[in-house]
């Protein structure tokens, strides 16, 4: 059995979806990152960089593995799923990855903040990141003319960009004119492992779905 620990981001939902593909039995414990639940001690026991996800492998000694993209190559190695086992494909898989770990989520994350998040709009911050998030669609979109998914065969290349570019439009970035991208997005969020890690952690039965401006609230409090 795995523990994941989570909240509704891209992030997140980068594990969620992960374990969802692969049908491996999980518990989900959901962090209240606005009641800052990631900063505790015990929880940063687990992730000392008291972020989201992490997971807990109980079948292996209780092993504890933080980062999304840490992640995603833990499980598709524990599985044999996900990632190629040849030299080129496991390394395109792996160089996808990290065009998304070290380009496509930081500058969107900031498009996000500085567009959503930040108290004081300012300009050339908000079009600077903005316009490199879509550069980086832009290199997505020309790579998906060349092939179904990322690396050739869905993997967990797709699994760790699929999330960011899904909330798109919170960063206020288009994807208008990106056929390719439109094409491989519909694809993947088609697929009902997909669905079902995007509603995880699924909201207490009794809660309202969260307004923008409460999400906000929440973000700027993680920020200070």
């Amino acid at each position: 059995m795995i523990d994941l620990y989570t909240a509704p981001t891209p992030n997140g939902w980068k594990a969620s979806i992960m374990l969802e593909e692969l049908e491996l039995p999980y518990t989900v414990q959901p962090i209240d990152l606005g009641k800052l639940v990631q900063k505790e001690d015990w929880y940063l026991a687990i992730n000392p960089n008291g972020r989201i996800p992490a997971l807990v492998d109980r079948d292996a000694d209780d092993l504890a593995v933080f980062e999304s993209g840490a992640i995603l190559v833990y499980l598709a190695e524990k599985t044999g799923k996900l990632l190629p086992s040849d030299a080129a494909g496991r390394s395109r898989a792996i160089q996808w990855l990290m065009f998304q770990m070290g380009g496509l989520g930081p500058m969107q994350g900031q498009a996000n903040v500085f567009f959503r998040y930040a108290p004081e709009k300012i300009p050339f911050a908000i079009e600077r990141y903005q316009r490199e998030t879509r550069r980086l669609y832009e290199v997505v979109d020309r790579r998906l003319g060349e092939t179904e998914f990322l690396a050739g065969d869905y993997s967990i290349a797709d699994i760790a960009t699929w999330p960011w570019v899904s909330i798109a439009g919170w960063a206020g970035v288009e994807t208008e004119g990106l056929e390719n991208l439109e094409r491989w997005m519909a694809a993947v969020g088609d697929r009902p492992a997909v669905q079902r890690g995007r509603a995880v952690p699924a909201p207490p039965e009794s809660d309202e779905a969260p307004k923008p401006e409460e999400i906000e609230k929440t973000a700027r409090k993680m920020l200070a």
